[in-house]
């Protein structure tokens, strides 16, 4: 692979566009490599693996600011660390799960509603939704 890469080879080896590229510098998770005088700006190749990184780390549900917090930890090698922040995201998300879960009962049952024409006085969606 190549050891230099464009903003453009980066972003298209790593699956993102090059905007995507530019917002992770802004917000100080990858750096910005220096403009040599000669023309482009280059990307070491392990720029992709860290763009990657952050990609998969939002697909587990870490905000940008938590992903920003992974890279430090992982520069400095603090597994316990680590391991408690993505325990707390997991509560997160168990408590986002039972949230949806709640969600979806009251749907069900004011769909059900709809169905067998339990209110004759209107939609009780909309009654659920206008109630005090």
């Amino acid at each position: 692979m190549t050891t230099e890469l464009t903003i453009g080879r980066l972003a298209n080896e790593a699956g993102v566009n090059v905007e995507t590229i530019r917002y992770y510098q802004r917000r100080g998770l990858m750096a910005e490599p220096d403009k040599p005088t000669s023309g482009h700006r280059r990307y070491a190749s392990d720029a992709i693996k860290r763009v990657r990184f952050i990609k998969r780390a939002q697909v587990l549900g870490f905000t940008l600011d938590e992903v920003g917090s992974l890279l430090d930890l992982d520069e400095a090698c603090a597994c316990v660390e680590t391991r408690e922040l993505a325990a707390h995201k997991l509560q997160v998300i168990e408590e986002k799960l039972a949230d949806l879960k709640a969600m979806r009962k009251a749907l069900t049952a004011l769909l059900h509603q709809c169905d067998t024409g339990v209110t004759k006085a209107g939609c009780p969606i909309i009654h659920a939704l206008a109630a005090d």
